[in-house]
């Protein structure tokens, strides 16, 4: 294998032709890259199409990029600031977020949360902007109303 291989711009074209060949393959939403991923909901990357389709492309698709020790602590930061914000806004058992950032809607009903009470989603709202992009209302709707 050639070292150029992993250069970025082999990188970004690789990506560029797994995204294409998704889409060709029915994903029409699927992203570009650099593009937030949290355009497909949890159903929908479970579908039998998205799986039919990513087994087709998936020799064209980048290896993974690892996320630096920076992106995590980062994530992770966003994320306790998230929790602690909603946690003030009258979810006191709302839980921190994994050593590596990871919240999930399955974390928040372990904690003992309806995530079906309006006033979650209200949280969430209130306090998606203490995660500096981390998370989106896009996001948070999508978590509370079970699209994952």
């Amino acid at each position: 294998m050639s070292t150029s291989a992993a250069t970025p711009a082999n990188r970004l074209a690789q990506a560029v032709r797994f995204s294409d060949c998704m889409r060709s393959h029915g994903v029409s939403n699927f992203p570009d890259p650099g593009q937030p991923k949290d355009v497909l909901t949890k159903s929908e990357v479970n579908s039998p199409g998205f799986i039919a389709a990513q087994n087709a492309c998936v020799r064209l698709a980048p290896p993974p990029q690892p996320e630096s020790a920076a992106t995590q602590r980062a994530r992770r930061a966003a994320g306790l600031a998230f929790a602690r914000c909603v946690r003030s806004h009258g979810f006191p058992s709302f839980p921190d977020p994994t050593p590596t950032g990871e919240l999930s809607p399955e974390m928040v009903s372990a904690a003992g949360i309806n995530l079906h009470q309006p006033a979650v989603l209200q949280a969430g709202y209130a306090c998606v902007g203490v995660t500096h992009g981390l998370l989106t209302r896009a996001a948070i709707a999508r978590a509370v109303n079970g699209g994952g």
